[in-house]
């Protein structure tokens, strides 16, 4: 069963393991930037995060998801992609559904997204993930 955290502290993780697909480091400044938060509010979850061991830092301050933080941070893409594509198979537009994808993946039951995952192994994945309508819906969001 997936520990329960903050919806904010599943956007932070979220983001680092989107900038960590991207990049090869990830620091503060640039989950701030691509989630359009101040640095010091990101440099509070970052602390807490890193206490909670959910993230380390290296020596030169770059941010890594630990094993706990790596499994929250992919199940939370894996529900807001599989939920935009849903969305857009339903004949939502994609920007709508990344932005509602946003607000539903950290709401959705176990259950339900089962259930979507079920459909979608009879069905075929409806529509391929966009990398970038997801991060311009987070920080649209923001």
């Amino acid at each position: 069963m997936p520990v329960n955290i903050h919806e904010s502290a599943e956007d932070y993780l979220e983001s680092i393991y989107m900038l960590s697909m991207e990049k090869a480091s990830v620091r503060s400044i640039d989950v701030a930037n691509a989630l359009g938060y101040s640095k010091p509010s990101v440099s509070v979850a970052m602390k807490q995060l890193e206490e909670n061991g959910y993230i380390r830092r290296d020596e030169d301050r770059f941010l890594h998801l630990e094993e706990k933080g790596l499994a929250i941070a992919k199940r939370i893409y894996e529900r807001h992609e599989t939920i935009a594509a849903i969305l857009m198979s339903l004949g939502v537009c994609q920007e709508t559904a990344y932005k509602d994808a946003c607000k539903m993946e950290h709401d959705i039951s176990d259950e339900s997204f089962g259930c979507i995952q079920e459909y979608i192994a009879v069905h075929g994945q409806p529509m391929a993930p966009d990398a970038e309508a997801h991060r311009k819906a987070y920080a649209e969001r923001n």
